[in-house]
């Protein structure tokens, strides 16, 4: 690995870091029961260094629950890449992957403080944009030969529009680890990404 490699690797694992602290806190004590002051001493760093990499807390707080960090499940992913492979076949592997990391249930604990802390709303949506973009710019880079660039933008637009409703809790889906209420008509996570996906594959 290069300086410059190394040099990104380092830093990434800094935000990362300080993210995560500043998640915990939120849950902890809500917005208003801490400060930046607090986050770079539990994480360990200066508020110097706090600086180089947010803005402010709340923006640390939401990356703290969205960032996915499974690099190397996506090398993976792409090393074994088939020719015959299909954009829906890897946007499925990502989403996947994405959920079982767990970023969506975090990120949809971030919502409900959200509804508490308005100051977060906008580094949610910056959030999810990103997310999206980095899903397309994959996809492009992948595919972009033999798709059109407004089939694999409809592609992602659809995806992360259909997760939406799992993240701000307006669905009856079941993430891992919670218990089915006997009365309700809730489905399991796999079910509804089965259901998703074959939508999609099929047609609509």
């Amino acid at each position: 690995m290069n300086k410059q490699s190394l040099r990104d690797v380092k830093r990434e694992a800094t935000a990362n870091l300080l993210a995560e602290a500043a998640f915990d806190l939120a849950l902890e004590h809500g917005m208003d029961g801490f400060v930046v002051e607090d986050v770079v001493q539990r994480a360990g760093y200066s508020r110097r260094t706090f600086a180089n990499h947010f803005s402010c807390k709340e923006e640390a707080v939401v990356m703290g629950a969205s960032a996915f960090n499974n690099v190397d499940e996506v090398n993976e992913l792409l090393e074994n890449l088939v020719d015959t492979s299909t954009p829906l076949e890897v946007l499925e592997h990502l989403v996947r992957m994405e959920l079982t990391a767990g970023l969506f249930q975090k990120t949809r604990e971030l919502v409900k403080l959200s509804k508490t802390y308005p100051s977060l709303e906008p580094y949610i949506l910056s959030s999810l944009h990103r997310h999206q973009g980095d899903a397309q710019e994959l996809l492009l880079d992948l595919f972009q030969a033999q798709y059109a660039i407004g089939y694999i933008q409809l592609l992602v637009g659809a995806v992360y529009g259909a997760a939406l409703p799992m993240l701000y809790g307006n669905s009856n889906i079941l993430f891992p680890g919670q218990a089915k209420d006997e009365s309700s008509e809730s489905i399991l996570l796999d079910q509804y990404l089965n259901e998703m996906f074959g939508y999609l594959k099929k047609g609509f």
